[in-house]
């Protein structure tokens, strides 16, 4: 049996190494806008913004899986609708473009709109227009959340595009890279398991506590 390998503690351990990796001058004298991809990356960002006090946020997206296989993420989509699609799988489960797209119709319209009224109480997205992204991420075992947020970025027009997170696989890094400024890794492995792995604790992040980081959110922007 392969022994257990714990890298981070739990979340506040993970957001505290990263801490010594980011550019924290940098981030706050260019008012870096931090934008979670995950609820256990808000958690993270909540965290590595105890100090910082930059403005912060949760872009919520929803995967969408194979019809015959609720574990197997096909694509996601962000509340702004933009779509990224894991092509290979899709090509493997032979999946037509159109079960992606009625799905991915279906998802914003039960789960994300259903969230963005729930935290931040109906309010769309902000623009991420001429600012500096940082996007992050608690770990990420295929790329689509951080991917699906590159992509909204992008048709944002977004000045520049940084992602972070703890740990990630080394093939999704290789494929972030050329998408973005730059990403800000503790580290890559080549034989990623699952992100909880590598968390001694790894406790599912309740809704009290988004709705709480999101309420500091407005303090902070307002």
């Amino acid at each position: 049996m392969r022994p257990q390998r714990y890298l981070f503690k739990d979340r506040s351990d993970a957001a505290q190494q990263l801490r010594e990796l980011l550019p924290l001058d940098r981030m706050k004298s260019e008012a870096w806008n931090l934008i979670a991809v995950s609820s256990g990356g808000l958690v993270i960002a909540s965290y590595l913004n105890t100090r910082l006090k930059l403005p912060i946020d949760f872009i919520f997206s929803a995967g969408i899986t194979a019809p015959q296989n609720s574990e197997c993420e096909l694509a996601r989509v962000s509340e702004t609708e933009e779509i990224v699609i894991h092509q290979a799988l899709v090509d493997a489960f032979d999946i037509q473009v159109d079960y992606i797209y009625g799905e991915a119709n279906r998802k914003h319209e039960e789960k994300i709109l259903s969230a963005i009224y729930q935290y931040r109480k109906g309010e769309n997205f902000k623009s991420m227009k001429g600012k500096n992204i940082l996007l992050i991420d608690e770990g990420s075992e295929t790329g689509l959340k951080l991917m699906c947020a590159i992509k909204t970025a992008f048709a944002q027009k977004a000045k520049a595009v940084y992602v972070a997170a703890p740990i990630m696989p080394t093939t999704v890094v290789e494929a972030l890279d050329p998408m973005v400024d730059g990403i800000f890794c503790l580290q890559e492995l080549d034989d990623y398991i699952d992100t909880g792995y590598y968390y001694q604790i790894f406790d599912p992040v309740d809704e009290v506590t988004i709705e709480t980081i999101l309420e500091k959110r407005d303090e902070i922007q307002h």
